[in-house]
């Protein structure tokens, strides 16, 4: 039984299937290292503030596109240099959920966030990974 959209729950799959600790992390380092910060097309600086996520240490902002076939597009900012976590989750959105119809992308729940990155997190951690992902489907409704 799958909980996410194929991609995503590929990715977690592969990530859970790495037993070390130390191979998680590396495997999210890496995960960071292909985030792709918005575009000067979709937003500039200083970005709008309904667009920021709440609690997170990363101050990071989060921007959904959905076209005619209600197909989504996610975009994302982290303006903490140091914010791999909140990197990681932005390209590992971007990669499993662009494309995907939007009532698809909205039956993602914040537990993508403890399937990711184990229960090891910090509060304040956590509570700015799950608002990236509660900022995406609050995006959804409007």
């Amino acid at each position: 039984m799958t909980k996410y959209p194929q991609k995503l729950q590929a990715i977690v799959d592969e990530i859970n299937s790495t037993f070390d600790r130390n191979e998680r992390i590396q495997f999210l380092i890496e995960y960071s290292e292909k985030y792709e910060k918005v575009s000067e097309e979709i937003a500039n600086k200083p970005y709008p503030e309904e667009n920021r996520v709440e609690y997170c240490e990363s101050d990071a902002y989060v921007w959904t596109a959905v076209d005619q076939n209600k197909r989504v597009q996610l975009y994302f900012a982290v303006e903490n240099p140091s914010g791999i976590s909140a990197k990681a989750l932005a390209a590992i959105l971007s990669e499993s959920l662009n494309g995907e119809k939007a009532e698809t992308v909205f039956t993602v729940n914040s537990d993508i966030v403890f399937d990711l990155f184990g229960n090891e997190l910090s509060m304040g951690k956590n509570l700015g990974l799950t608002g990236i992902v509660n900022k995406i489907k609050h995006q959804l409704t409007l």
